[in-house]
């Protein structure tokens, strides 16, 4: 990675693990990180579709690895850090994107369903980051880990009660780890999207009921997926190099608004 000091947001040279890179953010940000010179591991349960987006950023030159996690285990955490450096190299860029929602009432939530919420969003981070902050340490060098958060971790709706919760903790988390590890020259921030639209929810947010949740958003639209990249890129390059602990929060203003 460049110096510190170096505004760029260029990461030639980076190694960059991003989990749920299958689909949805995290492919796109896996995109954007090789786009940005990283050499990407991409990490997930469907390996097939992992596999797609190791061609998409091959098709530009980009150096990708598709690599089978799941979040929840410590011990497979472990395993697809060990392969990313193997065949990468040492790990500078962490993304804890994967995640996952239960839309229901809370009376309705099972024990299951938020158990599979909670595990996902929020100790899966926790398993991803201490992984990489080990591998970190044994090879003396920091680098960004950077946390998918939400606006719902800092706001609050109707329906995701599990997720909301999982997501204000995910909040706390990286406060936390960045207190720990900043003496090792690990910075640990948080992005925290608004309504951003993507192959999942397009539907949703082009019908009546999305164009009614639109107009409270004071920018009047949803995100696109690329009004990420900026602070995506900030936060994993050096030009972030003085920020730990940070939460930033892109939403076009919803949570700014009563």
């Amino acid at each position: 990675m460049q110096a510190a000091g170096n505004l760029s947001a260029d990461l030639s040279g980076a190694v960059a693990v991003v989990t749920g890179a299958g689909s949805g953010l995290g492919r796109h940000f896996a995109l954007t990180l090789a786009r940005a010179g990283a050499k990407v591991a991409l990490c997930g349960r469907r390996l097939g579709k992992l596999k797609e987006t190791e061609q998409a950023i091959e098709a530009f030159d980009g150096r990708a690895l598709p690599v089978e996690l799941d979040v929840t285990s410590a011990a497979s955490a472990e395993a697809a850090v060990r392969a990313a450096e193997h065949e990468l190299g040492a790990i500078t860029v962490l993304v804890n994107n994967a995640g996952m929602v239960a839309d229901r009432p809370a009376l309705e939530q099972t024990e299951a369903e938020w158990d599979a919420v909670v595990d996902t969003n929020l100790k899966g981070a926790f398993l991803m980051a201490n992984a990489v902050a080990r591998h970190m340490l044994r090879l003396k060098h920091g680098g960004s880990i950077v946390n998918v958060a939400s606006i719902l971790g800092l706001r609050a709706a109707g329906r995701v009660a599990p997720y909301a919760a999982s997501k204000a903790g995910l909040v706390n988390l990286t406060r936390a780890l960045a207190v720990e590890w900043a003496r090792h020259g690990i910075r640990v921030n948080a992005l925290a999207p608004g309504y951003i639209e993507t192959d999942i929810n397009r539907d949703f947010l082009s019908s009546p009921a999305g164009q009614a949740m639109a107009k409270k958003i004071p920018q009047r639209r949803f995100g696109r997926p690329e009004d990420l990249d900026g602070p995506l890129l900030l936060l994993c390059s050096p030009a972030s190099a003085f920020m730990t602990g940070a939460v930033i929060v892109v939403d076009g203003g919803q949570s700014a608004s009563l």
